[in-house]
């Protein structure tokens, strides 16, 4: 019995045990269970909360357009043989197709920057969470986005901290989930690879590829790759040129991540690891490259190519091919700027040139001053601003020309008188040396620049037909007035002359009269190839007859003494040349001024002297001032415009005994000293009657 009640006893008491043994049992699995459901439960409101705020965010994103992510070339500006002159724009970019992306310039890129890339749908999840817990903490969302991602922040967001933001994050994601749906990787990659920044005003790595080593990206090392490949993340910081240090450091990160994956072999590691930073780095260019040569004839290139494809071509990478002419116009630049060809009284004295091609019309080199700031691009062009007089230069195309066009004068031998005079309004007339010469040959008139005989010659001709044949040449002086006989001066707020508009003018004398308006610019070609082509605009000014008798009247300036004019500084031994000189006055009130501030200054004083003159290939007009009008130029400064010319016509002409000269056209015969002109039969022209005014 009593072992009965101790095995009864034992018995209870082992199913206590067992019984408080499964109490335990479920409590835990309870706790477990509960655990688990607080756990997905806080997943799943976790997971809910991350959808909200990505919808949230998300549906601000931007439109993804594509054309935004692909970069365009640099524009680009070339001269007349088609030789690159200027890279435009802030950022130099070269494009790289995907057949030339070498593919261990992918290994190196993945490796460093995101080596799930082709594993992914545009976006890693890994490292958005990681991002995100980051940014959780208090850290920047840096180091969570993918190629994909990158490229969107690159061409629709900023690198800029502002843009380091949870909401910019999700858009970026967003976007290059729908990205990844549109473009393949391969697409994906050759963008990047196009549009990061390099560093010194370079953009994409096979812009950086021929800027640092002067090669394509086909034939960099593996250590030259790793240093592109890992500038991106900070190009300033990482730049080899400025910072080698940091530049190596990131350079042997990529390196050892290409190892870490598998990229390279070990023996390649311990070899790229061991390469100077700077092996093969070429010396820096700048990467902006307007050479202060050509800046003023540039300005002018741009703004025709503008107006010929439309203002947004700078923006689309074009290649304009303009009508310089390299050589020539850095001739014309050390004419002006150096000493080596001209002795000039000081620093500040001012010359503007425009030469242009007499056959095309085309300009092909253009200076707007001298000593120009570098520092600044495209600045203040004088070369074609109007608001300066060019006095005599305008005889030729107001007086004499339009004379011999409608036959008031028929001979370069007929005659008028240098006589004491007034405008027909009463106002007195005089010569600049306040002298008369009585009757003279109309050659001898204009090649001797007297004032009476050439207001008299326009009233002869007439206004209305002296205006017809200024527009003609392409100068607006409307309302011509009676003394635009010997001044550019005009009351119109867009009118006058340049250096510019005289130069295409004069080279109707020297073209058989046929006018080409000046142009900068033949062709623009856009990256797609589709090319808009400038169609130069021609017509006739003037009878071929009356432009050869003007040519050998001008002519005749280059051969005074020197005791006469100062035309002849203008000749070039042996050249054809012919040409005008041009010295602008300054009113009694303003000499009162001039002589108070300067006392007596010797010969003439003047506030500009010109030049425009022309041989059978070029045309060229000369300006010389000081940019303050009321600072006089005299004594020998008067020379300048005419030598300007000479050492640009003789640098344009090695050899002047091969320049053939110009031949008489039909309407045009010799009469012993006298050009006359001729009809059909051989006869000479009879003279027209005043038209008056």
């Amino acid at each position: 019995m009593r072992y009965s009640k101790i095995s009864t006893k034992s018995k209870k008491n082992k199913q206590n045990k067992r019984a408080k043994r499964g109490s335990a049992k479920s409590k835990w699995w309870t706790a477990v269970k509960l655990f688990l459901i607080v756990f997905f439960s806080l997943i799943i409101l976790g997971l809910a909360a991350g959808g909200a705020v990505f919808v949230y965010y998300s549906k601000d994103a931007p439109a993804l357009n594509l054309d935004k992510l692909e970069s365009t070339p640099s524009p680009k500006v070339y001269d007349s043989k088609e030789q690159l002159v200027a890279t435009l724009g802030a950022e130099q970019r070269n494009l790289v197709k995907t057949d030339n992306i070498p593919v261990m310039l992918v290994n190196a890129v993945t490796s460093i920057e995101d080596h799930r890339f082709f594993n992914t749908r545009g976006i890693d999840p890994i490292r958005i969470a990681g991002a995100f817990v980051n940014n959780l903490k208090g850290g920047s969302l840096n180091g969570g986005s993918t190629l994909d991602m990158q490229l969107i922040k690159l061409s629709f967001f900023s690198t800029d901290e502002s843009d380091q933001t949870l909401s910019v994050k999700v858009q970026e994601a967003w976007m290059a989930l729908k990205l990844d749906q549109k473009w393949t990787k391969e697409q994906i990659f050759t963008a990047y690879v196009n549009k990061v920044n390099m560093a010194n005003g370079y953009y994409g790595m096979g812009t950086a590829a021929q800027a640092y080593y002067g090669k394509d990206l086909t034939e960099l090392s593996i250590a030259q790759l790793a240093l592109l490949a890992g500038m991106p993340q900070a190009p300033n910081t990482y730049n080899p040129y400025t910072n080698a240090t940091s530049a190596k450091w990131r350079r042997d990160m990529v390196i050892r991540s290409m190892r870490r994956y598998n990229k390279i072999t070990a023996e390649e590691e311990k070899t790229a690891l061991a390469t100077p930073i700077d092996d093969g780095l070429q010396p820096l260019q700048q990467s902006v490259t307007i050479p202060s040569y050509a800046d003023n004839f540039l300005k002018q290139a741009i703004a025709q190519a503008k107006t010929l494809a439309g203002n947004d071509i700078l923006n689309e990478g074009v290649k304009i091919y303009t009508t310089l002419d390299t050589t020539a116009q850095q001739n014309l630049y050390n004419i002006v700027n150096s000493g080596n060809y001209i002795t000039y009284p000081d620093d500040t004295l001012q010359v503007a040139s425009t030469v242009t091609d007499v056959k095309t019309g085309a300009v092909i080199a253009q200076i707007g001053g001298r000593n120009q700031p570098t520092d600044v691009t495209f600045g203040f062009n004088q070369a074609v601003q109007t608001d300066r007089d060019w006095g005599s230069t305008m005889k030729p195309i107001v007086d004499y020309g339009p004379a011999f066009e409608n036959n008031i004068y028929t001979s370069t031998n007929d005659y008028v008188s240098d006589s004491p005079t007034t405008y027909p309004n009463g106002t007195p007339l005089k010569n600049w040396d306040n002298t008369y010469f009585g009757s003279m040959t109309v050659k001898s008139a204009l090649a001797l620049s007297r004032n009476i005989p050439a207001v008299k010659t326009l009233i002869n001709v007439g206004l209305d037909n002296s205006s017809k044949f200024v527009d003609g040449l392409g100068i607006n002086l409307n309302p011509l007035q009676y003394s635009n006989a010997i001044s550019s001066n005009t009351n119109t707020k867009n009118g006058g002359a340049s250096s510019e508009k005289m130069a295409a003018a004069y080279a109707a004398f020297s073209n058989g009269g046929i006018y080409t308006k000046p142009y900068y610019v033949s062709k623009v070609v856009f990256p797609d190839g589709r090319t808009v082509e400038y169609k130069p605009v021609r017509s006739r000014a003037m009878q071929a007859s009356t432009a050869y008798i003007m040519t050998n009247i001008l002519q005749s300036v280059l051969t005074l003494p020197l005791s006469e004019s100062v035309g002849s500084y203008a000749a070039v031994p042996g050249l054809p040349a012919a040409g005008k000189t041009g010295t602008s006055n300054y009113t009694d009130s303003e000499m009162d001024q001039i002589t108070e501030k300067y006392g007596s200054l010797p010969g003439m004083v003047s506030p500009d002297e010109n030049f425009v003159g022309y041989t059978p290939q070029y045309s060229m007009a000369v300006w010389t001032g000081y940019s303050n009008r009321m600072t006089p130029i005299y004594g020998t400064s008067t020379q300048i415009a005419t030598k300007v010319f000479s050492s640009m016509m003789t640098q344009l002409n090695p050899d002047p005994s091969a320049v053939a000269t110009w031949t008489a056209p039909e309407g045009v015969a010799q009469q012993g000293s006298a050009l006359v002109k001729t009809d059909s039969s051989g006869q000479t022209v009879t003279q027209s009657s005043a038209n008056g005014g």
